[in-house]
């Protein structure tokens, strides 16, 4: 249960439901409430398909390109620690909101697949924190199971905010937004550091 709780706030932190809210409505902004829909639905399958893939092959993956457990979750808490000040300062929302804006300029036919599943729901720090905990289930299928209700439960809030998404901006405003983006930011953070921290500790005994 333990493994659960703590797969589900990492990747819930890291994919950020809320701070994804203003690159949906960005690129959904002009569409049909049928079409914005089909975009969210899209979006969330998409990124499922990617975060499942990375639970149950990142372990063999990282076996075929002999890199150690250890290694990978230092590099993988520097990775998340970057992310987690980007979002202290401010710096992941506006990068979100320029990939929105740039895929609309572009005229993206897909936005559900680009910008949306790859890389602002399934993006690096997701697939990173997936692999990380799929090496911390050690094989154990109990463990897997979990982590894969968990991808599909931080999927659906993700897809159920989205449907809201409108409705939450007028809500929370830009100013809750942000101050929320902070404070998940710290918490990524200090689950970055832990994730180093035990990298080393086990190399170190090893």
């Amino acid at each position: 249960m333990e493994f659960a709780i703590a797969a589900f706030v990492t990747l819930l932190v890291v994919v950020d439901p809320i701070g994804l809210v203003p690159s949906y409505v960005a690129v959904t902004h002009d569409m049909p409430a049928p079409s914005r829909r089909g975009v969210a639905w899209r979006a969330s399958l998409i990124a499922t398909i990617i975060l499942a893939g990375s639970a149950l092959a990142g372990d063999w993956l990282l076996r075929t390109l002999s890199i150690t457990l250890p290694a990978f979750r230092i590099a993988g808490g520097l990775l998340l620690f970057s992310i987690a000040s980007e979002m202290v300062f401010g710096v992941r929302v506006t990068r979100q909101t320029v990939t929105a804006e740039q895929a609309l300029d572009e005229r993206v036919r897909n936005v559900a697949a680009f910008p949306l599943a790859i890389p602002l729901m399934a993006g690096p720090g997701a697939i990173t924190a997936t692999v990380l905990l799929s090496g911390r289930s050690t094989g154990d299928p109990l463990h897997l199971s979990m982590l894969l209700g968990v991808i599909v439960a931080v999927m659906l809030i993700c897809f159920g905010v989205f449907l809201i998404a409108s409705r939450i901006g007028k809500l929370l405003g830009a100013t809750a937004t942000s101050v929320a983006s902070r404070i998940l930011g710290v918490l990524l953070a200090a689950l970055a550091v832990q994730y180093v921290i035990d990298g080393v500790r086990i190399a170190m005994a090893g």
